[in-house]
């Protein structure tokens, strides 16, 4: 079993010309590389002058994956220097891509592979993961890979590229991340019928076995690892999501991504939209396309909003309407088509969750721009070509008047009259691992929704006027490190003073406290502490 100590040797050795002469004597490593000592510096150039070489996505992707395994604090370097390029490529949309590719893109094993076939012992599993000190958890069963659907243990890269964001966003120590994928099967048959499948050949379990095997998982991360152990829950399907959600709140340290880190985001972009509109959140009517655990986490946390500003939960749910696959939720579903929905309900605001694709069809964007002088039309679904409609169709429909968001990026639209709009991109690395961070700082126990309400007013506040002039929803992407930052900070500030926090005494300067815990990629001294003696005579004294 390889110790801690020995993967920080290995991590750096695969990619060791920064060594000093020193370290290559002492390590006994003197000879195995080129004799050139070379500082990061010169590192990351070369890895940003090969990625510069490469077009295709997913060989970018394979690129920085294999930089990762070998020299994990340059990755962090070149990912952080150039976030906003590399998002896409390491998370969404790529990631998917890499996910339906998994089996035939793999190189060495990320995480811990469960399977429903090892229950009864996932705390002896769990004690083959070289690293103790593990803080986060980020698990998934494959279900619902963004809007892929079933990708079984292929769902694995989902994990591993959320982590890479807790790390470069938010500076949360790589070694405390641990990437899962619990394997019970798959529906996916083309994966059943693929021989580089990586998975149990078998359809899924939804057996009480399965609810059993995520049980003993929970206990079994407490008991090892402790009771503030964040556990995030990642792309299960929405019938599981929502129970595992209720079931477990209140007893671990958990969320849900999907449903709780996607309304944060949705929500931060309505506050947003309200400051350019001059409409309060109140006077809003939103119309969502999907029902599923995405649409009901932001539409819960809507409610929440609206009910802080004096709204009834009965009023505030009065200004929400959902569209599923059958039609308007209402109780005789008499509107079959979503242009039909809009005439009928007039939303001013209209957010597609669904991962259906391009259902914001050219009427139903004009019509949006008919109702309303500044139009909200969040198309969050993930990856690209499952996003309601492009930015681009939105802002040309509109004349450049609606407040636009996406799940995935759109680049800068230029209008015919010359004006140049750069859309939002609701993506929820802008709230999970500032959340996390604090979360984990602060010993929180169980995370509340108000939280995640916090953590969007937070990301709404961070948005400049110059910002949101350019058609931005969201800060810079470039900026998220600090926007990460700034969001644990407030949200440390929150649990404290709302009896949530664990960890005392409670730090005084929570700026200065957060930000002396953020890990940084200069690379460490691998030398033992030397050091001399004062004069001391080893000779006996002589009479």
């Amino acid at each position: 079993r390889y110790t801690s100590c020995f993967w920080k040797h290995w991590n750096k050795c695969l990619h060791g010309m920064a060594f000093s002469l020193l370290e290559r004597q002492i390590l006994g490593i003197h000879g195995l590389l080129p004799p050139k000592v070379e500082t990061q510096d010169i590192q990351a150039m070369r890895f940003q002058n090969n990625l510069k070489k490469m077009t295709d996505p997913l060989q970018k992707y394979i690129y920085l994956m294999g930089i990762q395994e070998r020299n994990e604090k340059l990755f962090y370097r070149v990912l952080m220097e150039d976030i906003e390029e590399l998002m896409p490529i390491v998370y969404t949309p790529t990631v998917g891509l890499a996910c339906t590719h998994y089996g035939h893109i793999f190189r060495r094993p990320k995480g811990l592979f469960i399977s429903i076939l090892d229950k009864g012992h996932i705390r002896s599993i769990l004690d083959n993961w070289p690293e103790t000190d593990v803080a986060v958890i980020v698990v998934t069963d494959g279900e619902r890979i963004l809007g892929l659907g079933d990708l079984g243990v292929y769902g694995m890269g989902i994990p591993v590229g959320k982590l890479c964001l807790y790390t470069a966003c938010a500076g949360i120590r790589p070694e405390s991340c641990l990437p899962v994928v619990i394997d019970v099967g798959t529906n996916n048959e083309t994966l059943l019928r693929d021989p580089m499948y990586m998975g149990l050949y078998q359809e899924r379990d939804h057996s009480q076995a399965y609810d059993d095997l995520i049980d003993e998982f929970m206990e079994a991360v407490v008991d090892k690892y402790g009771q503030d152990t964040l556990i995030q829950f990642e792309d299960f399907g929405n019938h599981n999501a929502f129970r595992f959600l209720r079931k477990y709140r209140e007893k671990y340290c958990t969320f849900n991504d999907d449903i709780q880190g996607t309304a944060s985001v949705a929500l931060a972009g309505l506050l947003a939209a309200q400051r350019a509109i001059g409409k309060p959140i109140t006077e809003h009517r939103v119309l969502f396309l999907g029902a599923g655990e995405a649409a009901l986490g932001i539409a819960n946390l809507i409610v929440m909003a609206m009910m802080e500003k004096g709204m009834t939960q009965a009023e505030a749910r009065n200004k929400i309407w959902m569209y599923d696959k059958h039609g308007l939720l209402v109780k005789v579903r008499t509107v079959q088509s979503f242009l039909d929905a809009v005439n009928t309900i007039k939303p001013t605001a209209i957010i597609g969750v669904s991962g259906a694709g391009r259902l914001f069809t050219s009427d139903v964007i004009k019509v949006m721009g008919t109702l309303n002088e500044r139009p909200i039309i969040f198309a969050l679904s993930n990856p690209t070509n499952k996003a309601e409609c492009t930015a681009e169709d939105a802002y040309t429909l509109t004349d450049g008047r609606c407040l636009f968001a996406s799940g995935s990026p759109f680049g800068p639209v230029t209008l015919s009259d010359g004006r140049v709009i750069t859309p939002g991109q609701g993506n929820n690395a802008y709230i999970f691992p500032g959340v996390a961070l604090a979360v984990i700082l602060s010993g929180v126990r169980h995370i509340s929704d108000t939280v995640f309400l916090e953590a969007a007013k937070t990301l709404a506040e961070q948005l400049t006027d110059k910002e949101l002039e350019e058609g931005r929803l969201y800060p810079p992407l470039s900026n998220i490190r600090e926007v990460s930052v700034r969001m644990a900070v407030k949200v440390v500030e929150f649990v404290y003073s709302n009896g949530m926090a664990f960890r005392y005494p409670e730090p005084v300067d929570k700026d200065s406290f957060v930000r002396s815990t953020m890990w940084d990629t200069q690379y460490d001294s691998f030398l033992p502490d030397t050091y001399d003696w004062p004069a001391v005579s080893f000779s006996p004294k002589t009479n």
